[in-house]
C-alpha cells in the first residue's frame, strides 16, 4: 500500500479533457451532441469545484485502493440531478455508461465509470456525523398533530407559549454554536457557490441583504415505519406505549395545509435572498414534519447568523404564519427589520395609557372608535405621528373634540412600545408593501426544486441522502443562474471543442 490521498486536479485540466474527451468521441459523427445539450456543457466548463478536493482531504486513508477524484464525483452528481433527477444513483450510472457524454461531463473516461459504493462513499465523506440521521432510531410512538382550524391554516403549535420560551432561550445562549452534521455541506456551498453569486450582483446588496422565510413539506413515504421493541401485541396487550425502532427517526408526521392532507416526512424549512432576480437560496433547514413554521425560523434565523460570513442581513420577508411578538423580538436581537404579515387571528384592541386604544392592525383609534390619520414618519426616533380623523387643516368637523387644539388630537406610536403592530416602516405604506410583494420570491423557488428538479423523488432513507440532495439542487439552481448571467460568454463554446465545424 501507498499513500493515494485525492490529488487535486485544477478546473483548467478539467476543461483540458472536456475538450480531448468529446473531440474523440463525437468529432466522428458517431455520436452527436443535441443543440439543448450544449448549456450543460458550459455549466460545467464554468463551475471550479476543485476545493472539494481540499475540503475532504482528511477524510481519505493515507493508504488503501487510489480513490476517485471527489470534484468529479460531486460534478457527476450535479449532472444527475441537471439530466435525470427522477432516477436513482444506480440508473445514473448505468445511464453514464450508456450515454459517454454524461461520463464525460463529469470528468470520467468513458467505460472507466465509479460503481455505486463508490459514490455512497463519497456522499459519506459530505457529512460530518458517524450516523446517518440526527436522532436516535428507537424512540417513542409518533402521533399526528392537529389539523388546521380553518381550510388552508397550518398546523397549531404542539403547547401555549413555544415560540416564546424558545426565542428567549436561543437569546440567552446566542453566543453558543452547536455544530451540524451539515456545516462541511453549507461551508461549501457557501464558500465555493454562494460567493461567486454575490460577487455577480445574484444576490442582492450584501451589505444590507434582504431575506424570506418559508417552509414545505417533504414527502419521503406513505407512512411512518417502524418496529416494536417489546412483545405486546403477541400477548394480545397492543396498541402499548413502549419504544419503537424508526427507519426514519428524523420524520414524522404532519399536517399540509396547502393540500390538506396528513403526510410523513419532512418540514423543509429555506431561507432565501428575496432581491435575487433569479430567487437564489441561502441557507436550508430540514425539520420534523410536525414543526411550526414559527418554530422553524427560530432555528433556521439563529444557525443562519451564525454561519453566514458574506453580507448583512436587514430585512426578513415572512408570512403570517410568522406573525407573533417573539418573532419580532428575535429579529430585533439580530438588528433585522421584519416584514410580517398580520394573521388576523386577534381581534383584540390594545389598551394604552390615554383613552386612545389601538386597533388589531396598529391604528390607533380616536375615543369615538374612528381610525387615526397618519401624518408622517419621525426616522430619528423610529416613531409614527396619527391626527385625528376628523380634522382638516385647522378645522375639525368633529361634534365632541377631545382635544382643545386647533390642529385637533395627534398621538405618536413607537416601535418600541410594540414591536409586532408599529414597525418602522408603516404596513399600509407603499414603500412596505413593495418591499414585502418580494417574499414571493420564495415560492418560486419551492416549484424549481420540487417539480423541476424532482426533490422528492429522492425516495431517500436517511437525513444525510436529503441535505445532499437539497445542497445539490441548490448548487445546480445558482448554476443555472450563473449561465443565464453570462450567456453570451458561452456562445461559441461548441467551435472552441470543434473547430473544424466553425
Amino acid at each position: 500500500m501507498i499513500c493515494l490521498k485525492p490529488v487535486l486536479i485544477p478546473h483548467a485540466t478539467y476543461q483540458d479533457s472536456v475538450i480531448e474527451r468529446l473531440r474523440r468521441h463525437y468529432s466522428g459523427g458517431t455520436f452527436v451532441i443535441a443543440n439543448d445539450d450544449w448549456h450543460l456543457v458550459a455549466k460545467f466548463w464554468m463551475t471550479d469545484l476543485s476545493y472539494i478536493t481540499t475540503l475532504l482531504q482528511n477524510d481519505y486513508d493515507a493508504k488503501g485502493p487510489e480513490p476517485r477524484d471527489p470534484a468529479s464525483m460531486l460534478r457527476s452528481y450535479l449532472l444527475f440531478l441537471m439530466a435525470k433527477p427522477e432516477i436513482g444513483v444506480t440508473e445514473w450510472i448505468n445511464e453514464m455508461i450508456r450515454v459517454p457524454y454524461y461520463a464525460i461531463l463529469s470528468g470520467f473516461e468513458p467505460g472507466d465509470i465509479p460503481g455505486v459504493g463508490t459514490f455512497y462513499d463519497f456522499f459519506n465523506r459530505l457529512w460530518t456525523a458517524s450516523g446517518n440521521n440526527l436522532k436516535a432510531k428507537k424512540q417513542r410512538r409518533k402521533h399526528k398533530p392537529k389539523k388546521g382550524k380553518k381550510k388552508g391554516e397550518k398546523a397549531p403549535t404542539t403547547t401555549p407559549g413555544k415560540i416564546k420560551r424558545l426565542v428567549e432561550w436561543v437569546i440567552r445562549h446566542a453566543a453558543k454554536q452547536t455544530d451540524l452534521p451539515s456545516d462541511r455541506l453549507f461551508h461549501f456551498f457557501q464558500t465555493q457557490i454562494l460567493a461567486i453569486s454575490a460577487k455577480l450582483g445574484l444576490l442582492g446588496n450584501m451589505d444590507a441583504l434582504s431575506v424570506a422565510g418559508d417552509g414545505t413539506p417533504i414527502v419521503t413515504a406513505a407512512y411512518p415505519r417502524s418496529k416494536p421493541t417489546c412483545d405486546c401485541r403477541a400477548q394480545g396487550l397492543a396498541p402499548c406505549n413502549h419504544p419503537r425502532i424508526y427507519s426514519q427517526p428524523d420524520c414524522n408526521s404532519g399536517w399540509d395545509s396547502a393540500r390538506e392532507k396528513y403526510f410523513n416526512g419532512y418540514h423543509l424549512y429555506m431561507l432565501s435572498a428575496s432581491d435575487s432576480p433569479y430567487d437564489l437560496r441561502l441557507y436550508p433547514r430540514l425539520q420534523p414534519a410536525s414543526r411550526h413554521d414559527a418554530v422553524s425560523l427560530v432555528v433556521s434565523a439563529v444557525e443562519f447568523k451564525q454561519r453566514f460570513t458574506l453580507g448583512t442581513v436587514e430585512k426578513m420577508l415572512l408570512d403570517a404564519a410568522h406573525d407573533a411578538e417573539a418573532i419580532y423580538r428575535l429579529m430585533d436581537h439580530q438588528n433585522i427589520e421584519p416584514f410580517i404579515d398580520l394573521n388576523g387571528r386577534s381581534k383584540k384592541k390594545t389598551q394604552t395609557d390615554s383613552d386612545i386604544r389601538i386597533s388589531p392592525k396598529g391604528i390607533p383609534l380616536c375615543p369615538l372608535g374612528l381610525e387615526m390619520k397618519p401624518n408622517g414618519h419621525d426616522t430619528l426616533q423610529h416613531r409614527d405621528k396619527w391626527r385625528c380623523p376628523l380634522s382638516c387643516g385647522s378645522k375639525n368637523s368633529c361634534a365632541t373634540p377631545c382635544s382643545k387644539a386647533k390642529y385637533g388630537r395627534t398621538y405618536h406610536t413607537h416601535s418600541k412600545d410594540n414591536l409586532r403592530l408599529f414597525t418602522k416602516i408603516p404596513r399600509d405604506s407603499e414603500k412596505w408593501k413593495i418591499l414585502y410583494k418580494r417574499r414571493t420570491s420564495i415560492e418560486r423557488s419551492n416549484k424549481r426544486e420540487k417539480i423541476d428538479y424532482k426533490l422528492e423523488s429522492g425516495r431517500h432513507r436517511s437525513t444525510k441522502m436529503w441535505y445532499v440532495r437539497i445542497y445539490g439542487i441548490l448548487i445546480c439552481q445558482h448554476m443555472d443562474a450563473w449561465f443565464s448571467h453570462q450567456k453570451e460568454r458561452f456562445a461559441d463554446l461548441e467551435t472552441l471543442i470543434f473547430p473544424q465545424t466553425a
